[in-house]
């Protein structure tokens, strides 16, 4: 009798351990991408930041709707 309920325990508990390794790949994978994302959009904001400073001090004028300088 005791060592089906030790076989038992053993099976559950490693069902339970590979569940709760999945699930943290999962979340691994989406903070992952969710990180990708963040430094996707600073690099971009921070390449129009230098292009908007570029266009003020060649005395142009930045066009927010187009997204680029009208010249000086």
């Amino acid at each position: 009798m005791w060592p089906r309920i030790i076989a038992g325990g053993l099976l559950l508990a490693g069902i339970v351990w590979l569940v709760a390794e999945i699930r943290e790949e999962g979340a691994r994978s989406v903070i992952t991408k969710i990180e990708r994302q963040n430094n996707e959009g600073a690099s971009r904001a921070h390449s129009k930041r230098i292009d908007y400073d570029s266009c003020l001090d060649a005395g142009g004028l930045w066009n927010f709707g187009a997204g680029e300088c009208d010249g000086p």
